[in-house]
């Protein structure tokens, strides 16, 4: 009975707060602006008694200026230097004291106006972040030996399998090893068309199971998949300064310091140089305080640069930090590696030839064995047509393995040893006569590919892979900004031609190992200035970090991925030139916001010094300016 009571029981709740409560929490600051703004108005109309004005507009100073009073205050002691935020604190009360009490209030109601426009825009590009986040699930079905239970993502193990149901947003990177389902995943690689996954198909976190029953052999952890990676760069980009960030930082820490002393010296000086009244001449500096504090100047890059990074977000191009945005301004030429950049990276089996002297079947077993160990997409080309042609599923054993970057893979079966890779991976004078034997034009448009067996050549397989529909008109894009577009590739000479070619590139190199791929970066970089290298693979991770900007392709390597400054989520080629665009936009935009909010600084000071200015004028004109320079900024969110 008294178990029946305890669960008839209803449990109590932690308390929560209302939604509103949670709403007026994220827009205290506007909240506290607009009272700020209805004290001083009540102010103003109570103004012909200053016994009752005064606390009014005192009461105004707490409201409107706690915000960014606690700011200054912790940057302050932070940072052991005194901020723009103290300064206008500094200022208003400086006003109060010699009894101009509105004009201060109407400084602090005017700051924090721009404060929180400021705080929206911060708001606005960290807005794709959290939209990311909430693409992210927290739990998976995990399958056991005998139930299925809800367990957090941070919980499931490479290896585990878990089950996912129709409409369900899949939890981690995987493969498919049960059912088949039709997935979207335009969240992550841009493609707007669902895709059919079924066995051994790999699927991706944060794309969307539509219709089908689906149990997934998880092959990431939550931290390793595409998903999370994609995250923390958007993260690390908000954190990482643009260069034009850090120098009007350090500019910032020195001039308050310069400001300060000027308004001292503008608190004596005056009556005894020309003439001026005590009560003028703390007037004067006062304004001088305003004016002169560098609050425009100081928002001319931030909300430009964190813009700008939000747009390149949405448009699946994600930068690791503002320097590297700015960076792309300044590009002269882009390095394109071919396989799985210039082209899909899809290459399929066009002509196959095998030595009338070997067991065909055993060999073609052999290779497909040993290309099913590696990643590549020639190896996977290789096997997929192996496997098809030859309807073998269970291959061989394969005893060892060794990758040769740049030239091919060897490895054992059963008794008898295998070379498979290009022609310098070979005996020439054996290359030699298989092709004369076989009439073999392998030096045509086709990746070659020779299989070696126990010293003996006994197959030929030729390969083609095509360019990228957007290639094209990415690179005659990047040329009508004036870049020189180079491809590097391992690939033969013809092949190498044809695809430059096709693709439109300035120039190409072929038969480039990785290694001799930072060579050619270097050659470039001394010949045209700063240079991006753009790749997908773990050869291509060497020049991605010599280069001046490495930009990696979304479906490369995690090595690639890592080394690279740039991320294309949707692997668009398109999306580098919008990325110069927006770069050289962006510097624009910041060069408009310093001028401009130089110039006012120069001509308020100028007005102060010959007694033109008041201080509603003054406070006016300098936060004004500030307000149109955070306006300016966000223009970026729109590219």
């Amino acid at each position: 009975m008294e178990a029946n009571l305890e669960q008839q029981t209803p449990k109590r709740n932690s308390f929560k707060p209302p939604s509103y409560f949670k709403k007026l929490q994220d827009h205290s600051e506007l909240i506290a602006a607009l009272a700020a703004g209805i004290l001083i108005v009540t102010g103003w109309l109570v103004g012909q008694s200053d016994m009752l004005a005064w606390p009014v507009f005192a009461l105004a100073y707490v409201v409107g200026g706690y915000y960014k009073a606690k700011e200054g205050i912790h940057e302050t002691i932070k940072e052991k230097h005194l901020n723009v935020e103290l300064l206008m604190i500094i200022a208003a009360l400086g006003a109060a004291l010699i009894g101009h009490w509105g004009e201060g209030a109407m400084l602090i109601l005017i700051f924090a106006v721009s404060g929180t426009l400021e705080s929206y825009t911060m708001d606005r590009t960290s807005k794709e972040l959290s939209s990311l986040m909430s693409l992210q699930p927290q739990t998976a079905r995990l399958i056991t030996a005998n139930s299925e239970q809800r367990v957090s993502i941070e919980s499931v193990c490479i290896d585990d399998r878990i089950r996912i149901k129709p409409g369900e947003r899949i939890p981690c990177d995987g493969v498919i090893e049960g059912g088949q389902t039709s997935v979207n995943e335009a969240a992550i690689t841009g493609e707007s068309a669902p895709i059919t996954k079924q066995g051994n198909d790999s699927v991706l976190a944060g794309t969307i199971n539509l219709d089908g029953m689906a149990v997934i052999r998880v092959t990431k952890t939550h931290s390793e998949t595409l998903f999370s990676k994609i995250l923390t760069l958007v993260q690390d980009a908000q954190e990482e300064q643009a260069p034009t960030q850090r120098f009007i930082d350090r500019f910032e820490k020195h001039y308050v310091n310069i400001v300060l002393i000027a308004v001292a010296l503008m608190m004596v000086l005056p009556p005894f140089a020309i003439g001026w009244g005590w009560e003028e001449t703390l007037y004067r500096a006062m304004i001088l305080l305003v004016v002169a504090s560098p609050c425009a100047v100081v928002a001319s890059s931030t909300p430009a640069v964190l813009s700008a990074i939000s747009y390149g977000a949405r448009q699946g191009i994600l930068f690791k930090g503002g320097y590297y945005l700015e960076s792309m301004s300044h590009l002269k030429a882009v390095a394109f590696d071919k396989t799985g950049t210039l082209t899909a990276g899809e290459p399929k089996v066009e002509t196959s030839i095998w030595a009338s002297n070997a067991n065909q079947l055993q060999v073609m077993a052999a290779v497909g064995a040993i290309e099913y160990q590696s990643t590549h997409p020639l190896a996977t080309a290789i096997t997929d047509f192996i496997v098809r042609e030859t309807g073998i599923h269970d291959l061989p054993d394969v005893e060892w393995i060794r990758n040769v970057p740049g030239y091919g893979v060897e490895g054992k079966v059963g008794a008898d040893t295998y070379k498979i890779g290009n022609a310098d991976f070979m005996d020439e004078s054996m290359v030699n006569q298989f092709v004369t034997a076989y009439q073999i034009d392998h030096g045509g448009e086709e990746i070659t590919v020779f299989v070696e067996k126990n010293d003996q050549i006994v197959g030929y397989l030729g390969l083609k892979d095509h360019i990228r529909p957007e290639a094209k008109k990415a690179i005659e894009r990047m040329h009508r900004l004036g870049i020189y577009t180079i491809m590097i590739t391992g690939d033969n000479e013809r092949t190498a031609r044809t695809i430059a070619e096709e693709a439109g590139v300035s120039n190409y190199i072929s038969g480039c190992l990785p290694d001799q791929k930072v060579d050619v970066i270097k050659d470039i970089q001394n010949q045209y200035g700063k240079t991006a290298m753009i790749g997908d693979g773990i050869n291509d991770t060497p020049a991605l970090a010599t280069a001046s900007i490495g930009i990696g392709m979304g479906s490369g390597t995690d090595a690639a991925l890592e080394t690279a400054d740039i991320v294309l989520v949707k692997n668009k080629l398109e999306k580098v030139a919008l990325s110069m665009s927006l770069a050289r936009r962006l510097n624009k935009i910041v060069k408009q916001n310093l001028v401009f909010a130089s110039s006012v600084i120069v001509l308020l000071i100028l007005s102060n010094f010959v007694q033109f200015l008041d201080m509603t004028a003054g406070v006016i004109g300098h936060e004004g300016s500030t307000i149109l320079v955070i306006l300016n900024s966000l223009r970026m969110l729109r590219g």
